[in-house]
């Protein structure tokens, strides 16, 4: 497998809230060309929908670690977390010994917290059994807690971020079908492990259900998928045009689960993963064995205004 030093993609071990749910094309033995093309467009009309959606990942303007106590945040230079944008005095959060972060707003300040017009609440985070953090909101700026090898960090998104606003498209390989591969899925009991680092120097096992082996212009393949839904399974690779056409650190694909032994890999819905939009994201690496020796012309391509 090839392998490359130039893969510095900040790295987290809660891939649920970084690679967005990007549906997979129904499965056809033998798609009909036109019938495919429109199938991939609408795929792409539909990625584009949510990445620029008034809370996608291109309204994210900060990633920032909370300190045991008291945490003021604005956008104030007084406080200990100074915000990119919103008010002056945004308010305070509170990290207790055990876990619990409670937030009070400033005065003056008319925040909801899910939906709720509140002075303050305890907030759920991204890892607290909540099926969703609590949502904090004050004008265009909202903002959760997220839960990272036993750090509590927010992640705060402004929906006028000038990421958003100036936001310059995607852009795609041409759609071809000889790039919808059919993969023998080999399964694995029990399931096996991969090494996936951290941002924070860490590195965590990663279970893997199985590999998908396929050949493409005559050359035997394989990449490893995790599972954290239970419908799909989620790869992340690189190839031979990473850092040239396409982003340098990785790209995400999507599939529906193995059928008779089999799985459908399409190579047009390879997406960039959020760290290819903003500085703010924490994305998961392609370990080494999803590090294709092959030029994956499909899917895509680096984001014009790469940060």
């Amino acid at each position: 497998m090839w392998r490359s030093a130039a893969f510095i993609l900040a790295t987290s071990m809660s891939m649920t809230s970084i690679h967005a749910d990007e549906p997979a094309i129904p499965n056809q033995t033998h798609p009909n060309e036109t019938t495919y093309q429109e199938q991939v467009s609408h795929w792409q009309a539909r990625r584009l929908q949510r990445l620029t959606a008034a809370d996608g990942w291109l309204t994210l303007i900060g990633l920032e670690w909370l300190q045991p106590g008291s945490n003021t945040l604005g956008r104030a230079e007084h406080n200990s977390i100074v915000l990119k944008a919103g008010p002056a005095d945004f308010g305070r959060i509170t990290l207790a010994q055990d876990g619990t972060t409670t937030l009070e707003f400033a005065p003056g300040i008319h925040g909801r917290v899910d939906g709720r017009e509140v002075s303050g609440a305890v907030l759920l985070g991204d890892q607290d059994g909540a099926r969703e953090p609590s949502l904090v909101e004050v004008g265009s700026i909202s903002l959760f807690v997220i839960d990272r090898d036993g750090r509590k960090g927010l992640r705060i998104k402004d929906s006028q971020a000038p990421s958003r606003s100036h936001f310059q498209g995607l852009d795609y390989f041409p759609i071809d079908p000889a790039w919808r591969v059919e993969a023998r899925w080999v399964p694995f009991d029990p399931p096996h492990s991969l090494p996936i680092g951290s941002v924070l120097g860490t590195v965590s096992d990663t279970p893997v259900p199985g590999k998908a082996v396929f050949e493409k212009d005559g050359h035997r393949y394989e990449l490893y998928p995790i599972q954290e839904e239970p419908g799909s399974l989620f790869f992340i690779i690189a190839d031979r045009t990473s850092g040239k056409e396409t982003y340098g650190a990785a790209r995400f694909i999507t599939t529906g689960l193995p059928h008779d032994g089999h799985l459908t890999i399409d190579f047009n819905e390879a997406y960039n993963p959020p760290c290819a939009f903003t500085a703010y994201a924490t994305c998961p690496l392609p370990p080494p064995e999803n590090r294709l020796d092959l030029r994956v012309t499909a899917g895509e391509k680096k984001y014009r205004g790469e940060h």
